[in-house]
């Protein structure tokens, strides 16, 4: 069993277990996956085994969050990930979220990262939290400033060294 993190009127959010490595196949090689977080070489069941256990599920273990599994409260079927990450090249943590393209715009990844906000704030203490998008990424940066995040300032951010604009919200 999956330890719950959070539920929302219409999603639950849930950290991930091997048994999602066929969901983080298919989201990690998505449109929008590869065009604004990155292509990041998981390209069979394994790799995504591997994806899992040294990303999501060791961050539970090192901060107690992570990025998770978001389902659909009804049916359990998985729908995304969302989730606060705490990464060696930034000072605070950060909100992260994807969706699989069916699920885009319907208000899903406002419903759970308002919600992962308030879980980062409330549950775990947290007095600020930032957010990372690439500049194309009209739908992410809307969103962000929808949560309430401003922007900050220009990054160069990831591998690849590419800009991405930098938000931040404090309470």
């Amino acid at each position: 069993m999956q330890a719950l993190i959070l539920t929302t009127d219409r999603l639950v959010l849930r950290q991930f277990s091997l048994s999602d490595t066929a969901f983080i196949l298919e989201l990690l090689n998505s449109p929008g996956w590869i065009n604004f977080i990155g292509d990041r070489g998981i390209r069979t069941e394994k790799d995504a085994e591997e994806y899992l256990l040294t990303g999501p599920m060791k961050s539970y273990q090192k901060n107690g969050f992570g990025l998770a599994m978001i389902a659909l409260k009804e049916s359990g079927e998985g729908i995304g990930m969302c989730g606060l990450i705490k990464r060696e090249s930034l000072a605070d943590v950060d909100i992260g979220y994807a969706l699989l393209p069916a699920y885009i715009g319907q208000g899903y990844a406002y419903e759970i990262a308002a919600a992962t906000l308030a879980y980062g704030k409330n549950e775990l203490g947290l007095s600020r939290i930032v957010g990372i998008t690439d500049p194309k990424n009209e739908h992410s940066i809307k969103l962000l400033r929808k949560l309430g995040l401003q922007f900050e300032k220009m990054v160069k951010f990831g591998s690849e060294g590419l800009e991405s604009m930098f938000f931040g919200i404090s309470w």
